[in-house]
């Protein structure tokens, strides 16, 4: 019996490869035009999200969403939510509409297929480089003054699987109080279930996420950073306590 369980799980990775590559290859001349201009990224993050839900729906997973508020069209936001499992970045372009960028590691640009576009539309970060966390930055700074929001994992990368929630960096609070934009914080409760890091792992299932009540930044200064962070961190925190009950 366990011999079947690997196999399946051997074929489950495969698929999930197919089923991320191969909407990339039919659409790739429209997805090339899209990143040609700046201005042209709303329409990217369209093609981006119609992509996600083939993944999601291709590996069998119901996703269901639950909303305390919703974000205003047009206006920028800070999101960030807990990370456990490559299909974080899927699920949370199909949760949420505003037209944002992620914030990520450097690392996930060497992927073929994805990487290119990966590389070319999200602000990479290597965390060993304090230069290249400066230029971070500066560039989510444009981003956010050209009217789009930003997408951070706080955590940093992904914790190990026994760590529930690990502790968040303060990049995403400062950013956020410094241009004066709400976080949104989005807690993913089955994704570690569903497909985590671990190769021999992973199943077709439900995949519940919650996006919670925003928290302003208005009059906020850079002394209040570590507290922001504590808010944000205990709101998911709580949520998934609130999951595995």
């Amino acid at each position: 019996m366990i011999v079947f369980k690997y196999l399946f799980w051997l074929l489950y990775r495969i698929w999930f490869y197919i089923v991320m590559g191969l909407p990339i290859i039919i659409m790739f001349p429209i997805l090339f035009v899209s990143i040609l201009k700046e201005s042209w990224y709303p329409y990217f993050f369209r093609l981006a999200r119609f992509w996600s839900k083939i993944i999601l729906i291709g590996m069998g997973f119901r996703y269901r969403f639950e909303r305390e508020e919703i974000p205003v069209k047009g206006k920028s936001y800070m999101f960030i939510a807990n990370h456990t499992s490559m299909t974080d970045i899927m699920l949370m372009l199909v949760a949420v509409k505003n037209p944002f960028v992620f914030v990520g590691k450097a690392e996930l640009a060497k992927i073929p297929l994805f990487g290119f576009f990966y590389k070319r539309t999200c602000i990479l970060v290597d965390r060993s480089s304090p230069k290249s966390r400066q230029a971070v930055f500066l560039r989510a700074q444009k981003r956010l003054k050209s009217g789009l929001s930003i997408c951070i994992f706080p955590e940093g990368g992904v914790p190990e699987e026994h760590i529930e929630l690990d502790a968040f960096k303060d990049g995403a609070f400062r950013l956020a109080i410094n241009h004066q934009i709400p976080i949104v914080p989005l807690t993913f409760a089955d994704n570690k279930t569903r497909f985590s890091y671990t190769f021999f792992s992973g199943s077709p299932g439900r995949m519940r996420a919650k996006m919670h009540k925003f928290i302003e930044t208005k009059g906020l200064t850079v002394t209040d950073t570590k507290s922001l962070n504590a808010e944000s961190r205990n709101v998911i925190l709580n949520q998934l306590k609130v999951y595995k009950k």
